[in-house]
């Protein structure tokens, strides 16, 4: 696959970008006041961020680089897309944060910063717009210190064998193959009126730990989870606050798996 996938996939998220800004999902007015867009899931994994450099992989417009820096780090937040990245610099200087951000694909992120970093950031729904994982991992460890930590929380590959409705497995658990798929509307906001071509691949965990352990990283800790802190498939239910599986399919499969890897 050529570089063509990344134009269609910017166009992609330079459309959903103005979607998300103004849906509930993502409660930009709220973040304004001060919450957090943080779940607790990634917040244990974090840990003390007090004066640490962080690193946020495909940051989206912003909020959770934002929400970092509030807790004390020092954070750069990388997206592909122009305009999220555009609005994430608006509401920085809105509410006067120190965060940082920067337009680049994750692959020629060598070509725009030269900083090393702490901890390296990236989670939910990040992996899957990447085709080439140990060409991922090669920017992970290029990019931390010395015994620098990689944080990764991901949606659990199984989730993205099944089809919209999670009635049918349509998908391979792995595979090197492109998905091209026409889509309509948001996770954010499934009304939304916007129809887009998309290109995707699926990871199997087997994928993402060796690429890790070929760069000479050693996985401190992996975790599997039940839930996803996010409504945000088809068919879902709510079984605790903040916490939703696929209706039918509860505790049937992990919905999300988390990394954390380090830096020799």
């Amino acid at each position: 696959m050529d570089k063509k996938y990344l134009e269609i996939n910017q166009k992609l998220w330079d459309d959903k970008t103005p979607i998300h800004l103004k849906s509930d999902f993502y409660n930009v007015n709220a973040f304004e006041r001060g919450e957090s867009s943080l779940n607790p899931i990634e917040l244990n994994l974090l840990g003390n961020l007090k004066n640490k450099s962080v690193l946020h992989l495909q940051c989206h417009f912003g909020l959770d680089s934002m929400s970092l820096t509030r807790l004390g780090a020092k954070v750069t937040g990388i997206d592909f897309s122009n305009t999220a990245i555009n609005e994430a610099i608006n509401l920085r200087n809105k509410l006067g944060l120190a965060t940082q951000f920067v337009q680049s694909d994750i692959y020629s992120l060598d070509e725009k910063i030269n900083s090393k970093f702490d901890i390296i950031y990236t989670s939910y729904g990040v992996l899957g717009w990447l085709p080439d994982m140990p060409k991922w991992a090669k920017v992970i460890s290029h990019f931390l210190k010395p015994s620098g930590k990689l944080v990764l929380v991901e949606f659990h590959p199984i989730v993205w064998m099944f089809n919209s409705d999670f009635n049918k497995i349509d998908y391979p658990y792995s595979s090197g193959q492109a998905i091209i798929e026409n889509t309509k509307g948001s996770y954010a906001d499934s009304q939304a009126p916007i129809e887009n071509k998309s290109i995707s691949w699926n990871h199997g965990l087997a994928k993402v730990f060796r690429a890790l352990i070929f760069q000479n990283m050693e996985i401190e800790d992996f975790q599997e989870y039940n839930y996803s802190p996010y409504n945000c498939f088809e068919n879902t239910i709510k079984v605790n606050e903040n916490q939703y599986q696929i209706k039918g399919l509860e505790n049937k499969f992990p919905l999300l798996y988390s990394i954390i890897a380090k830096n020799k």
